[in-house]
């Protein structure tokens, strides 16, 4: 069978195979499962938009701000209208006399937590290689709200995820940003879009006869390029210098990018191939990007990446394996294992944080890869997985005037957890999204 032939049979199986897993997925979505999610039927409770407020006594409140404070012991945390008022000391707290109090004894609240890599959204149709770049898919098409995966990974504490394209081709087109739990659509969605997609290497080599990382690098910098033009086309025009430029479906995507309003999600590793994502995506185009995977001795980069600003959200290999006579990954650490986020942060980089790749692991095992990051040296003085699990993604994303910590006016995805979320022993009791309890431990099983 030809090189050619061979990814394609295995392209249709594979695509199959998802389709398969998705219809046994959503189906399994009923019966004892269903109640995981969000059902327009529930009763409303306090919190929620339109209801009386919510205060929830925990403590200890994970406040997880991006230069500010961490935590709050003894805490109260004030929800209202679907949105997060503020957490105060419980000592001498005024509580309004029409909230609803929830004392959650030792257990603790925290932010939801954000994955930054994940295909679970909807069906697994999210990859075509026709050509090798594809900036004008669009991942929302495949969408199922409220699926059982994401009701899994809502009983985990997952409440945000960036549903992306596959890594078939170099740009596999536009991801979006959406919310777990809820099952209509429009509430699911958190911004559209939510980012493009970038395969630098490692997959997109297998390309019709096989393309190597400098065809790829040529590729990636020419759509981009006309990626610009078209961006400062529409901006002469917005500016009224310029006449209004024909719709070009493939490139829409640019405008944002290049407005800086949406990044560049690059499945990147070994250290050449992060190199180049850095100099020549940041670097070279000036736009908002980060490392995704980041694996291979990618963390020699790490210097450089914490100058430029660009984010490492690293997954789902927690480690990098002796390769010497056993793998011969170009690039791998021969000598010992070596733990990607601990090499990441012991070269100075300060904004880490974690994905799963869902489902190479599934998307309920987002907190686990934080653990893993612990356990292979990743240091938490200051939250540090804490905050690769909120609040680093959300400001990754642009989203974090919105998400990912508990301050004052953002969306009340919170989680009340019984320990830290990076200790397996840990468990959500309930969770809230946008005020709104979606998941409840009490009152549904996991499975």
């Amino acid at each position: 069978m030809g090189h050619t032939t061979f990814y394609r049979v295995r392209g249709a199986a594979l695509g199959a195979l998802g389709a398969l897993w998705m219809v046994f997925a959503v189906g399994a979505a009923h019966g004892q499962t269903q109640a995981l999610a969000e059902t327009d039927r529930d009763a409303p409770r306090a919190g929620e938009p339109g209801q009386p407020g919510l205060a929830i006594l925990t403590a200890k409140a994970l406040i997880c701000s991006l230069d500010g404070q961490q935590y709050q012991d003894n805490a109260v945390v004030l929800v209202k209208d679907g949105k997060i008022e503020t957490v105060l000391p419980r000592s001498g707290a005024q509580i309004p006399a029409d909230y609803e109090v929830v004392d959650v004894g030792t257990s603790w609240v925290m932010p939801g937590m954000i994955d930054l890599h994940s295909h679970v959204g909807g069906t697994f149709d999210i990859n075509d290689a026709v050509y090798l770049a594809n900036p004008g898919l669009r991942a929302k098409t495949a969408i199922i709200p409220g699926n059982r995966a994401l009701s899994l990974a809502l009983a985990s504490g997952v409440t945000s995820i960036l549903f992306i394209p596959g890594s078939a081709t170099n740009v596999g087109g536009e991801g979006i940003l959406m919310k777990t739990g809820p099952k209509r659509y429009e509430r699911a969605i958190i911004r559209d879009p939510g980012s493009i997609k970038v395969a630098q290497w490692g997959n997109p080599e297998r390309w019709a006869i096989g393309v190597g990382k400098t065809f790829e690098n040529y590729t990636i910098r020419e759509i981009f390029t006309r990626g610009r033009a078209y961006a400062n086309r529409w901006r002469d025009h917005r500016e009224g210098t310029g006449p209004k430029p024909l719709v070009d479906p493939q490139l829409e995507i640019f405008r944002h990018i290049f407005d800086l309003k949406v990044p560049a999600s690059v499945h990147t590793q070994v250290y050449q191939v992060v190199l180049a994502t850095i100099t020549l995506l940041k670097g070279e185009m000036g736009i908002d990007v980060f490392i995704d995977h980041g694996e291979f001795h990618g963390f020699m980069t790490a210097e450089l990446a914490q100058k430029m600003g660009v984010n490492a959200i690293l997954g789902p290999r927690s480690v990098d394996m002796p390769s010497r006579g056993i793998i011969g990954w170009v690039g791998s650490n021969p000598e010992r294992m070596e733990g990607i986020a601990a090499a990441y942060q012991s070269r100075g980089h300060q904004r880490i944080g974690f994905n799963t790749d869902a489902p190479v692991v599934p998307q309920e095992e987002l907190a686990v890869q934080a653990a893993m990051a612990a356990r292979h040296g990743f240091r938490d003085t200051a939250l540090d997985t804490v905050r690769g699990l909120t609040i680093i993604p959300a400001v990754t994303v642009g989203i974090g005037d919105r998400l990912g910590s508990l301050e004052r006016g953002k969306d009340a995805d919170l989680l009340v957890i019984t320990g830290h979320p990076a200790d397996p022993r840990s468990h959500v009791e309930f969770a809230l999204i946008d005020g709104r309890r979606l998941y409840d431990a009490a009152e549904v099983r996991r499975w």
